[in-house]
Order: structure tokens, then sequence, then C-alpha cells
């Protein structure tokens, strides 16, 4: 088995001392002659540092992990993009877990055994009791995209009620009478904050959502939306606009409205939320409220650095505006209330 290369012999072999090649491989400052020295040996070799080493070294391992959901919707695909291309920007790994019950176990035990530096949570439920260990533990973590009220942690997403509510004021402003919604039963905070945020513009405007025109599914998926937008469209009365709380059921309502015989929008207006890239599909045209991805990434990830790096303070909470993004799914094209 062949001897691995260490920072001695890079040393002998660039005539330099161990200590300036330690230098180097810490990115300290060295003098450019040096600096040159040891990286043509490191190149001729052919060393690869110890990142077990190193971390022990230094208490770092340069890894970041990201807890996501599952990757059907693909809104998160879109945010774990922006967030791993953040980090490796940033100088760290990305370690990546689709969430379920076992995964957010290995998240937790990562952070426990300091086998990442921080965690970066997008998925987190109030269910989430093994990561919520963690995070009582003082371990670096960050809540981005939902957020848990009650955890003593960093937390940064998109201001879901406002934008819900910008949907129902865009409805009752343009003259829509009989508004519905499609939404679901879930423990995520950014499903409830758009439910609540739509009914409650709705109610604040003398005009309360109608149990007949509300549907709750259990999943979130296109068939559950289209389903769903089948049953509102055979009441007696059907509604002339609906809301769904995110773009998949949305695309699923754009289909049933196509299969009952409802032009899109002169029968029915569609909105989403998310602004999923198949919703600006010409197929679509789906008007949604857009998510400042890139922000939320930028602000977790800084967050979460500051932590890393010893800040104590208290427990910090953003939430971004949102846009809604108008498109051929619905007609008119006003200017929501402010």
């Amino acid at each position: 088995m062949a001897k691995s290369v260490t920072s001695l012999d890079i040393a002998r072999h660039a005539g330099v001392s161990q200590a300036t090649v330690s230098r180097v491989l810490t990115g300290s400052p060295v003098r450019q002659e040096l600096c040159d020295k040891v990286k043509a040996a490191i190149k001729e070799l052919k060393y690869r540092p110890n990142g077990t080493a190193r971390a022990m070294r230094s208490s770092r391992t340069g890894n970041i992990g990201l807890v996501v959901p599952r990757l059907q919707n693909p809104l998160h695909p879109a945010l774990l993009h922006v967030l791993a291309s953040a980090i490796t920007q940033a100088g760290y790994r990305a370690v990546v877990w689709s969430t379920d019950d076992m995964d957010e176990k290995a998240a937790a035990d990562a952070v426990r055994e300091s086998l990442v530096d921080g965690v970066i949570m997008t998925a987190a439920t109030s269910a989430s009791i093994q990561l919520y260990e963690a995070v009582r533990l003082n371990a670096p973590v960050v809540l981005v995209n939902r957020v848990v009220e009650g955890w003593p942690c960093d937390q940064v997403a998109s201001d879901h009620v406002a934008g819900a509510g910008m949907v129902a004021d865009y409805f009752l402003s343009s003259g829509r009478r009989r508004v519905c919604m499609v939404g679901g039963i879930s423990q995520s905070s950014s499903i409830r904050q758009r439910q609540s945020g739509f009914s409650e513009m709705l109610a604040s405007r003398g005009r309360p959502l109608e149990k007949r025109y509300c549907e709750l599914v259990e999943l979130f998926s296109y068939s559950t939306g289209f389903e769903a937008t089948a049953r509102l469209l055979d009441l007696a009365e059907p509604p002339d606009t609906l809301f769904c709380t995110n773009d998949i059921l949305a695309l699923g309502a754009r289909d049933a409205a196509r299969q009952r015989g409802f032009g899109v929008p002169d029968d029915l207006w569609i909105v989403g939320y998310d602004d999923i890239e198949m919703a600006s599909w010409h197929a679509f045209d789906l008007t949604t409220v857009r998510q400042p991805l890139p922000e939320i990434a930028e602000i977790g990830l800084a967050f979460l650095l500051e932590r890393i790096n010893g800040y104590a303070g208290e427990p910090r909470s953003i939430r971004l505006p949102n846009h809604l993004v108008l498109r051929g799914s619905t007609g008119r094209r006003l200017k929501v209330s402010s």
C-alpha cells in the first residue's frame, strides 16, 4: 500500500520548513516565492489533504448540512440549488439529507458528532423532534423557507401571510364573486400561513371564504389539485376564482378546468404560489406568487456562518416580501391595494 504524502514530505521536496507548508495549506500569508515552491511540490507529489486530521486541528469540518423536503415539488430542488451554490461560494461543502424521520435523525446526529459545522433546515415542522433536540443543544442551525414558532434559532422565510393576502385582495379588487381555495392539511408553516393569510384578507374585506368553496387535500400533487378542482367545478354554483396554495395544485386545477370545459381566464381565474419553472410554460401560463429564493438563501447562510464563527446573540427572525406575478390564468391586470 502506497504511503500517504505528509506535510513534512512536501516541506522536504520544496526545501522549506513544515511551518511554511502549514501556512500555505491554511491560507495564511506566505512570501510568493515560497508559496509557489510549496504548491509545485503539492502538485508533483499528488498530495491530498487529510480532512479528518484538519478538522481535529481546527475544530471545523468545512461541511454545512442541508435538510430539504422530498424533492417532488420543483420548488425544493430550486431552493436546494441556490443554497448549495451559496455554500460553495462561501468555501464550504454541502451535505444533503432529504427529509423523513430517519434522515432528520441522521442530520441531528451529524450535528452532535461534529460531522458538519452547521445545518440549514428547509423542511422543519413542530414534529421534527430529533432536530429540535440538536437546536436545544445550541448547535448552529438556521431554519430557511419554513419556520417553527418557539424554536431558539435564526429563521428566514418569505411572508406567506402577506403573499396570500395579496392574492385575495387582487381577486376582490378585480370584482370576482365566487372565490375558492384548494389547500391542505399540513404541518408545514408555509402552507398554514398561506391559507390563513388568504382567509383573513377575505374576511377583512367582508367576504369570508365559504366552506363549500374550500377544498383541503392530504397530499400536494397534480392529481389532488385536479380532483379537488373538479369537485368545485361540479357544484351547482361553481367558483369563478381559485387560489391554490402551491403551483403543483394549480397545474392540476388548470387541467381540471380544461377537462370540465371551463375557459381560463374567461370562466375561471387560477392563481398558484411559488412560481416554479412550469408555471411560466405556455401550456399553463399561471399567475402565481414568487418567493425571493436567492435572498432567502443568502441571508440564511450569512446567519449560519455568523453562528459558526461564534455569534451568540438572540435568535433572529426575517420575513421577506413576495411578488405577485400576473400571467394568462387571470384576466384583469390590476395593481392590488397596499
